[in-house]
């Protein structure tokens, strides 16, 4: 099997960092996976913003939680309580892809390619739409000002990054999901 196809087929939803930073060359590294993801005639309509700020991504992740316990279904907010009460999982990085807006397919491409590339550099990684929450509380202007988020470019994705506290298997492939034609 290609080194390519093991990390893909190990790869996981890391919900438990250990909350220590990761390494300047490794989100180098990242970074450069993220900005070489193939986009429609090649617009690039992308920002990403790594954010490495612990006290930053803990107050937005507070804020985020604040947004899920005051929506009238508290499933959602029950389900993060289980899983420790942290919409970020105490990932001491977040990649936030910023997007021009309509361009969410370029987006996705972009975040797969940080998540691979985290995952081959043996970090754990969380594909996150859930950080949109942040950026549209009641704090949510001064998020989107602190990041550049100036009206050119949207929310698009986060992808957490960090050390895996813990360890877990991939999920089941389910082969029923491909048809052949």
């Amino acid at each position: 099997m290609s080194e390519t196809l093991r990390v893909i087929a190990e790869r996981y939803s890391c919900r438990d960092f250990e909350g220590k930073p990761v390494e300047r060359e490794k989100l180098d590294l990242i970074a450069a996976a993220a900005v070489q993801s193939p986009s429609g005639s090649n617009r690039q309509p992308w920002e990403i913003v790594i954010l490495t700020d612990k006290t930053l991504i803990d107050e937005m992740d507070a804020e985020g939680m604040a947004v899920l316990s005051e929506q009238e279904d508290k499933s959602v907010y029950e389900r993060f309580m289980e899983r420790g009460g942290k919409l970020y999982y105490n990932a001491p990085c977040m990649f936030l892809i910023l997007q021009r807006p309509g361009r969410e397919m370029d987006t996705g491409i972009v975040s797969e390619n940080i998540s691979l590339a985290a995952a081959a550099l043996g970090l754990g990684n969380c594909i996150c739409g859930m950080a949109r929450l942040s950026f549209d509380s009641k704090k949510g202007d001064a998020y989107k000002k602190h990041v550049g988020m100036d009206g050119e470019y949207e929310f698009g994705v986060a992808v957490l990054v960090g050390y895996a506290k813990t360890q877990k298997a991939p999920h089941d492939p389910d082969m029923s999901k491909v048809r052949y034609l």
